[in-house]
């Protein structure tokens, strides 16, 4: 299976507008997990495995394998690690994540376990 592609049918969108071939990569299983678990350094399968928890290595190697094709991951000596372009993703989610928490709040009334402010 290929990547989502801009220009190409994808998943909420015929005509493939780049923003929905970004979002149908993301939203495979575990792309966002292995790209937030990668932050903190390249590492190699086994670590990124432990550091995902409860991926499949099936499941792993294929975003793994898709990741590296959208040039937000690569393969490097130390193992698997964000490409500048996976980091500048990454800084754009980071603030998604903080205005997800705010809607998540006032309209669902939920918050995060863990994350409830003294």
């Amino acid at each position: 299976m290929s990547i989502p592609s801009p220009g190409k049918k994808v998943r909420g969108s015929l005509s493939g507008t780049p923003i929905n071939a970004l979002f149908d990569l993301l939203g495979r299983r575990w792309a966002l997990g292995v790209l937030w678990n990668l932050e903190q350094g390249p590492c190699t399968f086994r670590a990124l495995q432990e550091r995902c928890g409860d991926i499949s290595p099936s499941i792993l190697n294929s975003r793994i394998k898709d990741l590296r094709e959208a040039d937000l991951v690569a393969k490097t000596l130390d193992g698997y690690a964000l490409t500048r372009r996976g980091k500048e993703l990454r800084d754009i989610i980071v603030p998604l994540g903080a205005w997800s928490a705010a809607w998540s709040k006032e309209v669902f009334d939920y918050i995060k376990p863990g994350t409830e402010s003294s």
